[in-house]
């Protein structure tokens, strides 16, 4: 993976083409963790026994066991989107990676890329809009979703998201529109036409003192029907679903400061599989 950031400025993904995702440590104790009581040397060498006996013990039997070779109930293997170390694409257009692999795994780097791109800032205005679908769909899919994007993405739809006209934030915001894919899966593959499951978290929101609208996370799954068309990857068809969606975590909120700061100093990524 590459951390250059070709998606648009202070925001980079959280929108999407056709189906649009719109996409913020607990204080520590100043005086440090308190010690107990400390134990006594005869203790300390009880439990250190019982370590190394039950270190043991799971050695042993670790070392006695033969290995299951069946693979009737074997699960499904959990390395399937593991990184390769192979560069996805080797240029770009308009920043829009291109050139990808003509393979499974070419297809999957260009569903991740395209969703990350699909989902920046740069959606939320029309002529770099236009820009990224040209560079993402095959020509007639492109030319089909232009005018209903450009419909969807109304001035009074920018308005309720903060935004002016041309997607801009009011001067001391920032908007904020990322996703951030955490796994692929094929569905289907030929040499002609894949189908690829980006499933990715997103950030959507304004980040600042007057926003009413603060920046919150969504957890869905994009998937994209792609053709193989002059030499690269495009996408014909996109769909998009709520989830999986893992439990909340217990991490403060962080301040519209802290949240403006990062998106502009956490650049976004080139993926690969």
């Amino acid at each position: 993976m590459s951390n250059d950031d070709h998606y648009g400025g202070g925001g980079e993904v959280g929108g999407t083409g056709q189906t649009r995702t719109r996409l913020p440590d607990s204080p520590s104790d100043p005086h440090g963790p308190r010690r107990g009581p400390r134990p006594t040397r005869g203790l300390v060498t009880v439990v250190g026994v019982v370590v190394l006996l039950v270190a043991a013990i799971a050695f042993a039997n670790r070392s006695t066991d033969t290995p299951d070779t069946t693979t009737a109930d074997k699960a499904p293997q959990t390395t399937a989107t593991s990184a390769t170390g192979t560069p996805p694409v080797t240029t770009k257009s308009a920043g829009i990676p291109k050139g990808f692999a003509h393979d499974e795994q070419g297809a999957q780097s260009a569903a991740t890329n395209y969703a990350v791109a699909l989902g920046s800032d740069a959606m939320f205005n029309k002529n770099t809009r236009h820009a990224l679908v040209d560079g993402i769909y095959a020509p007639q899919a492109a030319a089909a979703l232009k005018g209903p994007q450009d419909a969807a993405y109304s001035p009074a739809f920018l308005a309720r998201l903060g935004l002016d006209a041309n997607g801009v934030p009011p001067q001391g915001s920032t908007f904020v529109t990322r996703t951030v894919p955490v796994g692929t899966r094929v569905v289907s593959y030929g040499p002609t036409a894949a189908k690829v499951s980006v499933w990715y978290t997103g950030l959507i929101g304004m980040s600042g003192e007057k926003s009413t609208d603060p920046v919150r996370t969504t957890w869905k799954t994009w998937t994209f029907e792609l053709n193989w068309v002059a030499e690269d990857w495009k996408v014909v068809d996109d769909t998009q679903q709520d989830g999986p969606a893992p439990v909340p975590g217990d991490v403060p909120v962080s301040t519209s400061d802290d949240m403006s700061k990062a998106i502009k100093e956490f650049g976004g990524f080139t993926y690969a599989r």
